[in-house]
Order: structure tokens, then C-alpha cells, then sequence
């Protein structure tokens, strides 16, 4: 069972828009800590098991449910899929601020984006708002674009 005393608060929320921000590693303290930041929905992108160490996504769930934030599980292992995506776009249309994470915050903006653009969002603004961000979005640049241009 995993323990509090065994790990401190140490994510970082980095923001990607107004409303949607992502993150690496989390535990129970941060999500309590995103609470009071003024998140309203956290967004599981890590599935359990990844590492030894890593704090079972339920106790998250439980720590979301606590601090009154809404809790949604899209694990990532490798590579996405459309229900992946399809999922996440559900998860963004929900009240804002949202917090997405996974182990380094990669995985959740890379499905952000994927997301957005399946939603209509020009894939440009995608790729900038991420890099703004720290992360490189230009090689997922001809999937957002075919996702775009299905919406």
C-alpha cells in the first residue's frame, strides 16, 4: 500500500492554455495541491505498473475524490489510439482548469494536442502552445493535420 511518508510533494504544472495544464509524476499531496490551486478535473494519462514506485492510479482517484476534483483515467503505454483520443477530447470539454499527467507530462500533451485537433483546433497553434511549454510537438504535426481536416 502506498504510504505518504514516502514521497513529497514534487510536480510541476505547466500550462499549455488557460484551462489545460499537464504534469509528470503525481501523488495524493499533489493533487490536494491542484485543488487548492483552483484545477476542477485531473486527467491520469499513467497507467499502473509503470514503475515500482509509482503511486496506484485508485489512490489518485481517491485523492481527486477527496480534495472534490473530477478524476478521469486515460492510460498511455505506447503509442495512442482513437478511443484514447476520443477520450481525452471528452475529458477536455469538461469544466475547466484541467490538469493532465502522466510520467513527464509528454504523453499528456502529445494526446492534448491529438485531442484538439480532432476537435477542430488548428494544429499550428498546437505545436506552439506546446513548445511554449517545453515539449516538441513537430513530429506528430502530419496527424494533427489529418485529424483537423476530419473534423
Amino acid at each position: 500500500m502506498w504510504s505518504n511518508k514516502d514521497y513529497c510533494v514534487t510536480a510541476r504544472f505547466i500550462p499549455l492554455t488557460d484551462t489545460v495544464s499537464v504534469a509528470g509524476v503525481m501523488t495524493p499531496d499533489d493533487i490536494a495541491r491542484a485543488a487548492q490551486l483552483g484545477f476542477r478535473s485531473v486527467i491520469n494519462n499513467r497507467p499502473d505498473g509503470e514503475s515500482p514506485d509509482q503511486v496506484p492510479g485508485a489512490d489518485l482517484a481517491a485523492a481527486a475524490v477527496a480534495a472534490g476534483l473530477g478524476y478521469t483515467a486515460i492510460p498511455v503505454a505506447q503509442g495512442f489510439t482513437m478511443d484514447q483520443v476520443r477520450a481525452m477530447a471528452e475529458a477536455l470539454a469538461t469544466d475547466g482548469p484541467i490538469l493532465a499527467f502522466c510520467r513527464s507530462g509528454t504523453r499528456s500533451t502529445n494526446l492534448w494536442a491529438l485531442a484538439e485537433a480532432s476537435r477542430g483546433e488548428a494544429p499550428e497553434t498546437l505545436v506552439e502552445a506546446a513548445a511554449l511549454a517545453g515539449y516538441d510537438l513537430s513530429g506528430l504535426m502530419p496527424t494533427l493535420q489529418g485529424l483537423a481536416a476530419r473534423s
